[in-house]
Order: structure tokens, then C-alpha cells, then sequence
């Protein structure tokens, strides 16, 4: 019970260690095995692999390795506002300066600590200092003073057992969705993108005559009234990372209903960072700089692929606009092909691929779903408010 309980800095518990970013002008340094985590790719709460990879010079000369089984926490960075991000590690990678890695000296399991750093989320965003350039921080004496509960083994590992588990239904739903997607792209390809000649009663087209790219409203004018219950607003660093209920924006949910955002929109975000996703987010008021892609005629799956093919084009011709900040104009989505099949052909394509579509969707809403019973629960646990054996799922 939680009177006996006792209670530790979290300094005295783990090791802190720095991580480096070995100099990008050797490119001895750069394309080796080793996976090499930084502020950009801290995303999941399970890291075995990275976009980019450091060779073991690189190593030497400039990171860490965190170990299997420890956990890396974001210290400094603009993705301290949003969330606090954490992780625990599923096999040896490297790391850059601006995250610590902490490894349990052996007293309290890696596992236990890193879901009670999960439950602490909320307290740790209210700490969450600012540097002189604008980025968040967080002091490492003020992390190391942390105090953490000691329940019993037992509890511990029961409390582990029940977030584990959750957690790795989350992790089986992202892997069957990748190998989903996988699927509707090689049919999407098979069908669209590898065609030696145009069949009959099909033609061409571009995005505009498949769906309609609606910008989202200047949302600090719709700021919720008295009495209402404000929606959060979906931005871009909200698509790429999510609704976070301690930094995200409220509109008014009295805004024109075709700018409420719900599960299963497609949103582009065509300012700045270029992205096109399925939003599954939860309901939420649709910000300028983000496009709700729509269509009277065509399902999701269609307009979807064909806007993420694009995506590329699209970010070159960004990248060759400085003036305009990365825009993506609304001509720019007249001047891409699209091919559009015989309402046949649309019928049996569609029959492959929108049920793996819809179980993507689903699969992602239930992953959020998860994600808040989980990050609902752990605090009343972690407090002792609740005995995790009391709680059925």
C-alpha cells in the first residue's frame, strides 16, 4: 500500500549521461550501422532504429551509446512544449547533446522508471524551462531531485505489467499498420503507377478534379466564448505530433462545421513542413497553413495516395520558393497527374484496398485511445490513488 511506500531522488537511481553529435563535415563519421537518435526522431516511446546512422568513429569521436532497456528523455529542445518526449530503448543507439539518457543502477527497474516519467508528463511540462533562442529545457539538478515512489517489487512489476501491456498492444497495432500500408501502396502501384498504357474508359486528371483542398481558418480570431468548451486547434506541429491537452490551442467549437477536423480526415499541411496524414487525433478546429482534403466522388483511400505520391514534387518545389517561406500554392496541385479509373475499375480497386484503409484507421484511433487510458491511469497509480489490481480492462 502506498503508506509503504518510500520515496528517492530520481538522481540517486539512475545514471544521466550526454549524448554528442560528431561533426558533420567527416563523412567518416556519417552512414555507418549505428543508429543515432536526436530531438527530431525522440518521436515513439520505442526507439530501435533511426533515420540516420553513425559509424564507430563517428561514435568515438562525438556520442553515446544508451544501452538496451534504458530510457532517453528529450532536455532541450522546441519538443519540450509538446509533450515531453520519452523513451525507452529496444536496442543499443546512439544519441545527440540535447537528450539524457538515464540506466537504472540496478536498485528499480528501466521499465518502472520510465512509465512513472510517463505519468509525470503534465508536472515535468509546468517545469519546462526556456533558453535565450526560444527552446525549452529542463534543468538537470531539478531531474535528478525528482522524488519517485518505491512500491514493493511485486507492485512494481504489477504496475509495470498492466502499462506493458497496453503499450505493447500500441506497438502490435503500429507494426500490422505498416505492413497494411504496405499492402495499399504495392496495390496502389500495381494499379496507378505501373500502367503501360491507359485502359479504357480511364483518363487523366490532376488533384483538383479528384478533391477539394479547403485552408483552415486564422484560428486566433475563434477563440471559444464564455460558457463554451473550446476544441483544440490542429496545427501543423499538432499533425506531426499530436494534440497535447498542456500546449494545445482552443477554438470555438461554433466554427463552420467543414472546419471541424474528425478521425479519418485527411489533412496536407502545405506551409513550412509538408506533410499529408490521415488525422485520427480525436475532434478538433482546422488551423490555417493545413488543407481538408475532401471529395464528393471518390473515397479517402483514393485522394489520400494520390496527394502522398505527390508529397515529394511537392517538397522540391518548397524547398525552391524561399520567398514564400515553403508554400505550396493551390496551382501547384493543378499541375500533377493524376489517373482516374472507369467506375468499374474504380469499384474492384477500391474493394482491395479500402478495407485495409479503414482497419489502418481503426487500428490508429484505438492506438489513441489506448495511449489516454494508459496516461489516464498511471498517475492515480503511481500516487497510490489506485490499486492497479482494482483495475479491470
Amino acid at each position: 500500500m502506498k503508506s509503504e511506500w518510500t520515496y528517492r531522488p530520481l538522481g540517486e537511481l539512475v545514471s544521466f549521461a550526454s549524448g554528442g553529435t560528431p561533426s558533420k563535415k567527416r563523412d567518416d563519421y556519417w552512414g555507418g550501422t549505428i543508429p543515432w537518435i536526436s530531438a527530431k526522431t525522440l518521436k515513439t516511446e520505442n526507439i530501435d532504429t533511426s533515420d540516420l546512422f553513425i559509424t564507430e568513429e563517428g561514435l568515438k569521436a562525438g556520442s553515446k551509446i544508451a544501452p538496451k532497456g534504458s530510457i532517453l528523455l528529450l532536455t532541450r529542445g522546441s519538443g519540450l512544449f509538446n509533450g515531453i518526449p520519452i523513451a525507452r530503448v529496444e536496442k543499443d543507439v546512439a544519441f545527440n547533446q540535447d537528450i539524457k539518457c538515464l540506466d537504472s543502477y540496478g536498485e528499480v527497474e528501466n521499465e518502472f522508471i520510465f512509465y512513472w516519467l510517463l505519468s509525470q508528463k503534465d508536472y515535468l511540462m509546468a517545469k519546462v524551462g526556456v533558453t535565450g533562442i526560444g527552446a525549452g529545457k529542463f534543468d538537470l539538478d531539478f531531474l535528478q531531485k525528482l522524488m519517485i515512489p518505491i512500491p514493493s517489487e511485486r507492485e512494481r512489476k504489477s504496475i509495470v505489467g498492466f502499462a506493458s501491456s497496453i503499450s505493447e498492444k500500441i506497438r502490435c497495432n503500429a507494426k500490422v499498420n505498416d505492413n497494411l500500408y504496405a499492402q495499399v501502396k504495392a496495390i496502389f502501384s500495381e494499379n496507378f503507377l505501373d500502367l503501360d498504357f491507359l485502359p479504357d474508359g480511364w483518363k487523366t486528371g490532376n488533384l483538383l478534379d479528384i478533391a477539394d483542398y479547403l485552408n483552415g481558418l486564422a484560428m486566433q480570431k475563434y477563440r471559444p466564448k464564455d460558457g463554451e468548451t473550446g476544441l483544440p486547434v490542429l496545427k501543423i506541429k499538432e499533425l506531426r505530433q499530436g494534440i497535447c491537452d498542456a500546449s494545445s490551442e482552443l477554438c470555438s467549437p461554433s466554427i463552420k462545421s467543414e472546419y471541424i477536423i474528425h478521425d479519418g480526415d485527411i489533412i496536407f499541411s502545405w506551409s513550412g513542413s509538408l506533410l499529408v496524414d490521415i488525422w485520427c487525433g480525436g475532434t478538433c478546429g482546422l488551423n490555417q497553413h493545413l488543407f481538408k482534403v475532401t471529395s464528393n466522388n471518390y473515397d479517402k483511400w483514393f485522394y489520400y495516395l494520390w496527394t502522398a505520391h505527390h508529397l515529394d514534387r511537392f517538397i522540391a518545389v518548397a524547398a525552391d520558393k524561399a520567398t514564400t517561406m515553403g508554400h505550396i500554392k493551390r496551382e501547384e496541385l493543378e499541375k500533377v497527374e493524376v489517373i482516374i479509373p472507369s467506375k468499374c475499375d474504380y469499384k474492384r480497386i477500391g474493394a482491395l484496398i479500402k478495407p485495409l484503409f479503414d482497419l489502418i484507421i481503426s487500428n490508429r484511433i484505438e492506438d489513441r485511445k489506448l495511449t489516454a487510458l494508459r496516461n489516464t491511469l498511471l498517475p492515480k497509480i503511481m500516487s497510490g490513488e489506485i490499486d492497479v489490481c482494482d483495475i479491470q480492462l
